[in-house]
């Protein structure tokens, strides 16, 4: 195998690099970005190596997927680290604000701890910014059903807020 992916590496480089550079713009992250590629490949190449091209196109859109999620994860948290540092001011809430966030808090835990673990943990860590692959992994779930158990999940914490809401009420 290795002198095969040596040939594959030599043949189908230039291609991947130059495809990765066209779409972020940026030759230093898009060779990170092919080593990523090669490096997939070299532990799981596909089944028929003839088809390696092809194979390669998917591997390295998902990688700049990856990459540009990444990227708008930094950039929102960097945005929101120098709104912080602009604001420079802190304003303290008023007690009333304190009490009903507090209470808020409190209603939004029950609640969460009325539903399963797997839908407690989905939807915390949807909240928290995780992708639904992330969470796929954490749930030790298929991926494809990430996106079913999160609807599902949020739908049961609805309606155990509404039946919350109307228990106080």
């Amino acid at each position: 195998m290795p002198a095969r992916y040596q040939q594959l590496f030599r043949e189908h480089y230039p291609s991947v690099l130059r495809k990765i550079i066209n779409l972020i713009g940026d030759r230093a992250a898009a060779e990170d970005l092919a080593q990523e590629v090669f490096i997939k490949l070299y532990r799981n190449p596909p089944e028929d190596l003839a088809r390696t091209g092809p194979w390669l196109h998917r591997v390295l859109t998902r990688i700049v997927y990856d990459h540009y999620r990444k990227a708008g994860r930094l950039n929102d948290l960097n945005e929101k680290q120098q709104h912080e540092a602009l604001a420079g001011e802190q304003t303290y809430p008023s007690n009333e604000a304190v009490v009903i966030q507090s209470w808020e808090r409190d209603v939004v835990r029950g609640v969460l701890n009325k539903l399963s673990e797997r839908d407690r943990q989905a939807l915390l860590l949807k909240e928290q910014g995780y992708s639904h692959a992330e969470i796929a992994e954490a749930l030790q779930v298929n991926p494809k059903i990430v996106g079913t158990l999160l609807m599902r999940a949020a739908s049961r914490f609805k309606k155990n807020m509404l039946s919350e809401e109307v228990m106080e009420q």
